[in-house]
């Protein structure tokens, strides 16, 4: 199995095997030739003679000569050649690498043909995309938004000043080669002293409630003076991760809802148990955008939305000016990935056109060219769980109306979560359908 798996197409192997048997059949040829050259004067029965046609097999028939050396000649070019990359390649896998040389190769070349994805959210949910895409690609992209401020991110962000790190060590987790030794490692909570819950609110002092992630990730920001994105960088270089993890923004960023009732609510833990949300905006305004989130837009294949908490992890990056107007001038196809269920709280009740018209009428119209929806909802309800799977009506109040794609993307243990193998091969499904559809239209215009 391992040896087929070296012919594979796309590990790039088997050019390079032809170049080193064409190289070895011309030093045999050339051999052959000063063999030719050395023996034609000698004298048949001589000593030198009978040594060269034991050597040379001339007692057996010609075309079992020819067999015999031939197979030999496979074997030790395929031990030798087996045995060289064994040397050259070990040395470079990880001392605990479970998986044979072959297979770690075949995926690095495989995945680095993948295409340019950029995903905009934050949250459970943008992390469960990416531990499906990173399978399919390591061109990946994950722009985390940064206006959390709960739970040990709030805190380090209050006494550092830095923005939030909680959803960009999740995210860094999901794309690790070793997950989940690497998740384990990165979520870890430092206990909080006199309590049983790992995950209990931190307190006024020490490291109870931390994540080893959020430290590691202050730590990095510390040690380049300050400089968040270079922070984070560093920790993507530093962990090795399928892709990369860029902040939406350097500024720790505050969120801010309008009720209905014309009530004001601060701060995306308080906002995200909170009903009737008419309107969120984001405070400072204008605020710059990182760099790299900037260019890697610019350059996608594909940009994906969500999914996520609609107006505290979406929203908030698509609410710094510099990304929306990015997505808007991109020429990737993006495409919104409705939740597969509502939250209790802040969008309680809505259905599959109200998630698209919120996330339009917070940013443009034509922000998103495809919507993708859950079409299962036969998955196992988790118990106490107050939310409802979310109804399909369509079309929304919006125009242009995007392409609307229904597949199964539900995890089918937990109906209030998408399973990551199912969603990354419906994203891509849906990119390769766009994509014919704009060529069609490229070649009906043309």
């Amino acid at each position: 199995m391992r040896m087929r798996r070296w012919l594979t197409p796309g590990i790039g192997i088997k050019r390079w095997l032809l170049v080193v048997f064409v190289g070895l059949l011309f030093l045999a040829l050339a051999f052959a030739h000063l063999l030719r050259q050395a023996t034609r004067d000698l004298q048949p029965g001589g000593l030198v003679g009978t040594v060269i046609d034991l050597a040379t097999l001339q007692f057996l028939p010609y075309p079992l000569r020819g067999l015999i050396v031939g197979a030999a000649g496979v074997a030790l070019v395929a031990l030798g050649g087996y045995r060289a990359l064994r040397v050259l390649m070990d040395p470079l896998r990880a001392p605990d690498a479970d998986q044979p040389l072959v297979e770690v190769i075949y995926q690095k070349r495989f995945l680095a043909r993948g295409p340019r994805i950029v995903a905009i959210g934050g949250g459970t949910g943008l992390s469960t995309l990416l531990r499906g895409l990173k399978e399919a690609t390591s061109n990946l992209t994950a722009i985390v938004t940064v206006a959390d401020d709960g739970g040990s991110s709030g805190v380090l962000r209050e006494r550092l000043g830095i923005p939030p790190v909680g959803d960009i060590r999740n995210c860094i987790a999901a794309l690790a080669d070793a997950e989940p030794l690497m998740s384990e490692l990165l979520q870890y909570r430092f206990p909080v002293e006199g309590s049983d819950d790992p995950a209990a609110p931190v307190p006024g002092q020490g490291l109870g409630g931390h994540a080893i992630g959020n430290l590691l990730l202050a730590a990095m920001t510390a040690l380049e003076d300050g400089d968040f994105e270079e922070g984070v960088r560093r920790l993507n270089r530093i962990l090795a991760v399928r892709g990369r993890v860029v902040p939406a923004a350097a500024t720790p960023l505050v969120l801010h809802a309008r009720c209905v009732d014309g009530s004001v609510v601060e701060g995306q833990s308080r906002i995200m148990r909170t009903t009737e949300i008419e309107q969120v905006w984001i405070t400072p305004d204008p605020v710059a955008a990182c760099e790299d989130a900037l260019a890697a837009i610019a350059e996608a294949e594909l940009i994906v939305l969500g999914p996520g908490s609609l107006y505290t992890s979406l929203l908030p990056s698509l609410l710094i000016a510099p990304i929306r107007d990015a997505l808007l001038a991109a020429s990737a196809p993006r495409l919104y990935v409705c939740n597969v269920a509502t939250q209790e709280g802040e969008t309680a009740g809505f259905d599959l056109a109200a998630h698209l018209d919120a996330l339009v009428a917070h940013t443009a119209p034509g922000i998103a060219d495809v919507v993708l929806a859950n079409n299962r909802f036969d998955a196992r309800v988790p118990t106490g769980w107050q939310a409802e799977a979310v109804r399909l009506r369509w079309p929304p109040a919006v125009r242009p109306t995007p392409r609307l794609v229904l597949d199964d993307v539900v995890d089918p243990d937990n109906a209030h979560h998408h399973d990551p193998a199912r969603l990354a091969a419906a994203v891509l499904r849906a990119f390769e359908a766009e994509v014919g559809v704009r060529r069609r239209a490229v070649g009906r215009t043309a």
